[in-house]
């Protein structure tokens, strides 16, 4: 049986790829032996000016070295970047479902918050034949729960999942995830 392959995109902060390498474990060990989770970490980090352009680019690489096809996993700023990678790019073919955890929807006029935006008509460009999941937890206190109602509005083909708590970090805790992978 051929191993498939699942890309995990990191959250930003400060030790954001720390914190998610527990994701990273749930997720592979409820995936078992038949999946292999890739989890590069993003360079450099979010505290540098224009990184956005340098993450969407190792986005790009990370998905084109996947020869057989790969799942996308992106959680909180790796969600929002996977999507904004989808959505201004030509999705490539390689790419067989997409599973957000927690995206932030970026909005407001702060400079630091433009290179995050998506642009206006995004949902035109992005794949609507390949299955995309959300996932929120509705105690989220780094992504609030009304971005999640927000992408449920513009992405309208897409499959939501709301938890009760978990928080931020879903209590390290990707089962539903993984069930949702392994269901496809």
């Amino acid at each position: 049986m051929k191993i498939k392959q699942v890309l995990f995109i990191q959250a930003g902060g400060n030790g954001g790829y720390e914190a998610d390498a527990e994701l990273v474990t749930s997720l592979q060990k409820e995936l078992g032996n038949d999946y292999k989770v890739h989890y590069p970490q993003m360079l450099p980090d979010e505290t540098i000016e224009d990184f956005a352009p340098i993450w969407l680019k190792q986005i790009d690489k990370e998905i084109a070295s996947a020869k057989d096809g790969i799942i996308l996993v992106g959680h909180s700023l790796g969600a929002s970047m996977s999507l904004k990678y989808l959505s201004e790019n030509k999705t490539p073919n390689n790419i067989k479902a997409i599973f957000l955890i927690a995206p932030p929807f970026w909005n407001g006029n702060e400079d630091w918050v433009q290179p995050l935006k998506l642009k206006d008509g995004f949902t035109d460009k992005l794949p609507k034949d390949i299955r995309t999941f959300f996932y929120q937890c509705k105690d989220d206190d780094i992504v609030p729960y009304s971005h999640f109602t927000t992408y449920k509005q513009h992405i309208t083909w897409a499959t939501f999942r709301e938890i009760e708590n978990g928080g931020h970090q879903f209590n390290n805790d990707l089962t539903l995830v993984a069930n949702d992978i392994k269901s496809i």
